[in-house]
């Protein structure tokens, strides 16, 4: 007969700290924040998101160098316009890295991977918006800031005002960071491949401000200037300057916003509603694909 030995291998319970849900979200942010910019990614994953920041901070360069040499003020971009005038490089930033972002793990079937551990589906899905909302942001507040410390050091006027329009210019770079991010994720989030998703996030943005162009135009020859203006709420980027326009006091940028004060809580609410139901749509796929 052959003998059995049981062996005490010195398994036991973890008894330590437990860091929580707070963890778990914050390392999910932090991870898909890094992913935004290519971080702890092969060299060609950086490319195209540094290539794109630094893009974005030629005009706020060549800006403040023109008021150093000219002291003219208008030398000096509005920071609530910079956004609006650089949509198009902003636009590509949210085209090529929503997909990182939002499809990735759906196209290579590790969303269930995550869920085997206590994660919540709603922390992956504000960790992943939180993340792209804050690289959106992050494009968009350096040049303005390079804007404001390049005009305090080389003298502009009033410096006062200086400091209320860049507050207002930093609210509207979260408003417009926000409304991108969910946009380009919920699009992103139902293209698996990362070259259909980029093709489909630019799609979507050219779409939105071409139709809206086509009815303004036809709308401004037939005298109809208020539906010319209403229809500004269907451009992400019109949509936004809307707010900054009728609620923070913002010059027009836009080619149109939408009229008064009224125009303008309609656009903040219409924000708010994107914003809302992108997290559920996210939700809804990634529970999906984490059943799955």
């Amino acid at each position: 007969m052959s003998t059995s030995t049981i062996h005490d291998i010195g398994y036991r319970h973890y008894e330590g700290r437990r860091n929580g849900r707070g963890y778990v979200l914050r390392s999910l942010y932090v991870h898909n924040l890094r992913a935004a910019f290519g971080l702890g990614r092969p060299a060609r994953a950086k490319i195209m998101p540094f290539l794109l920041g630094a893009i974005m901070l030629l005009p706020a360069a060549g800006s403040v160098a023109a008021f150093a040499l000219t002291k003219e003020p208008d030398a000096l971009i509005r920071y609530t316009s910079y956004a609006v005038i650089m949509q198009v490089v902003i636009a590509i930033f949210m085209a090529t890295q929503a997909p990182v972002l939002a499809s990735r793990e759906l196209r290579f079937h590790v969303v269930p991977l995550y869920f085997s551990r206590p994660i919540d589906h709603l922390d992956f899905v504000l960790a992943k918006i939180g993340a792209m909302a804050t690289g959106l942001f992050a494009i968009m507040a350096v040049p303005i800031t390079v804007l404001y410390v390049g005009g305090l050091v080389a003298k502009a006027p009033d410096s006062g005002r200086q400091l209320l329009d860049f507050l207002t210019g930093l609210a509207g770079c979260v408003l417009f960071a926000l409304v991108l991010a969910a946009i380009g994720m919920v699009v992103a989030a139902f293209t698996p491949r990362r070259g259909f998703g980029v093709a489909a996030v630019i799609a979507v943005y050219m779409l939105s401000v071409a139709f809206t162009a086509i009815v303004q135009t036809l709308a401004e020859l037939q005298g109809n200037f208020t539906l010319q203006g209403w229809m500004a709420l269907l451009a992400p980027f019109d949509l936004v300057d809307t707010v900054q326009v009728r609620l923070l006091g913002a010059d027009v940028t836009s080619p149109t916003v939408a009229p008064g004060v009224g125009g303008g809580l309609v656009a903040l609410a219409l924000c708010a509603v994107l914003v809302a139901g992108s997290i559920a749509v996210l939700y809804r796929r990634f529970r999906k694909a984490g059943l799955s």
